[in-house]
């Protein structure tokens, strides 16, 4: 059982964030809103984090985990009741999956700049295949408001958006963070850690990456489409393929994961914290100038901490007690 001692600080943060959010009054949006970045960082991770790959079109995979959610709703909700939920997150689950794997077998055959390049062009692909044949209603996208309105009544829709949309992100969150210790811990972490720094030599020593890699690939994606199901379309009620295309999703969780420290299980969680908080903080207090501040406060933290604050923190601990905690 000490393998699982690491995700007690994750779920205390993860049950504080819950409690002051729930408790103080107008704390549960700036809550959520941490909860939603650390999750995103932790999801993308798994995959970035552990073998050393950067795929810039992830947020495809949050996008259709929201059609499939916005579909499962539009269609279902008046027959299925309360259960469109569950069918919209098996929907969304299923979707990113199968882009996952469709992109994965062909995609981590490539490295480098060339597998960037690829993941940016699937991302810009499906967007405009998504609006050019007009499926799911092309450009127009999606509108959820009314049939949950139908199918909850406008209390129960209301309290879906809000509260159950986001507590769905803190239990998406709490289940990536398992999957991260289970799989540091396990045969793929070891492979996809030996892959990361030298993958010639792990192919040499017999380790099958690309099959290591897909696996991290899926599982990520299919985190990514849970997001995307309950943070995007439960919560705004809405699926535009302009909105949830958009890169900057991608790159936020890169940063997210570099702030943080790569590869280790609390990174993605301080890193997701830090920014969510810079960026809500510098929103308010200098409106229209937040994005001119937030890029070199960013940056003076990625060059002063090159490994992450907790990859940092984790080379402190080497040998003394915390070692076991900070991983």
């Amino acid at each position: 059982m000490h393998r699982y001692v690491p995700l007690i600080p994750v779920y205390l943060l993860y049950g504080a964030l819950f409690v002051i959010g729930s408790q103080v009054s107008g704390m549960w949006q700036p809550m959520a809103l941490l909860a939603f970045y650390a999750a995103l960082g932790q999801a993308f991770n798994i995959f970035m984090g552990m073998t050393g790959y950067v795929d810039f079109g992830y947020v495809a995979f949050l996008a259709l985990g929201s059609y499939g959610m916005a579909l499962a709703i539009s269609s279902f909700a008046e027959s299925l009741g309360a259960g469109v939920i569950v069918a919209g997150l098996l929907l969304a689950l299923g979707m990113a999956t199968v882009l996952a794997l469709a992109v994965g077998a062909i995609a981590l055959r490539l490295r480098g700049a060339y597998f960037a390049i690829a993941t940016i062009g699937v991302n810009e692909g499906v967007r405009y295949l998504i609006e050019g044949a007009r499926l799911w209603g092309g450009s127009e996208g999606i509108i959820i408001s009314r049939p949950l309105r139908e199918a909850f009544g406008p209390e129960g829709a209301n309290l879906l958006s809000t509260f159950w949309a986001d507590t769905l992100v803190y239990l998406i969150a709490m289940l990536a963070a398992f999957i991260t210790v289970q799989y540091l811990h396990s045969k793929i972490g070891y492979a996809l850690m030996a892959l990361r720094e030298d993958e010639d030599a792990a192919k040499v020593m017999g380790v099958h990456t690309t099959k290591y890699k897909i696996i991290a690939f899926i599982t990520s994606a299919a985190l990514g489409g849970l997001l995307g199901a309950t943070g995007w379309v439960l919560k705004l009620t809405y699926v535009f393929p302009a909105d949830v295309f958009a890169v900057h999703y991608t790159v936020e969780a890169i940063v997210i994961v570099l702030l943080g420290g790569a590869g280790t299980l609390l990174g993605p969680l301080a890193g997701g914290m830090i920014y969510a908080a810079l960026k809500y903080w510098l929103s308010i207090s200098f409106p229209g100038l937040q994005l001119l501040l937030l890029a070199p406060i960013i940056l003076f933290i990625v060059v002063a901490f090159p490994q992450g604050l907790i990859g940092v923190l984790k080379a402190k601990a080497k040998g003394t007690f915390w070692e076991r905690v900070i991983v």
